[in-house]
């Protein structure tokens, strides 16, 4: 991990901005590690979150778009999101609506939320806004306690 924060650090934002799309869609990544790193590295923590923070809001989008494509199949096999996580996130919604997208933040979860959020073609402005606010705030969160960690 320690290379890969070293290889990030060198693009800076857009290291952070990359990191975090690939967190905030269905590949396994931690930007949390990264965002850290490169907080301890020097960089602007208010810049780090708003770049991790439109990073991961549109990796998030990617999501949502593969799910409005309505293809289970590929869901599962190109992104290897069981039908049991797709079917425990439709629970987890039920009744909510688009505002759920809040709760995209959640690791294993939140990237099926965001996947049936397309598949039931929910509005994608108040999906947009709701994962936005739910990653803003963790990221804001991350940055405020390693803060005074570091």
């Amino acid at each position: 991990m320690a290379d890969i924060i070293t290889l990030l650090e060198g693009y800076g934002y857009i290291g952070m901005f990359i990191a975090a799309f690939i967190a905030g869609s269905v590949f396994p990544w931690s930007s949390e590690a990264i965002m850290v790193g490169l907080q301890a590295a020097g960089l602007d923590p208010v810049g780090l979150v708003v770049w991790g923070t439109a990073g991961n809001v549109l990796g998030s989008m990617f999501n949502y778009w593969v799910g409005h494509l309505g293809r289970i199949d590929w869901i599962e096999k190109y992104l290897h999101v069981k039908k049991e996580s797709l079917d425990k996130a439709e629970r987890f919604m039920h009744g909510h609506g688009a505002w759920i997208g809040f709760f995209a933040f959640l690791p294993i979860i939140g990237s099926a939320i965001t996947i049936m959020l397309g598949l039931m073609r929910a509005n994608i402005f108040i999906t947009t806004i709701a994962i936005a606010i739910g990653k803003f705030l963790r990221y804001a969160i991350l940055v405020w306690g390693a803060h005074f960690v570091l």
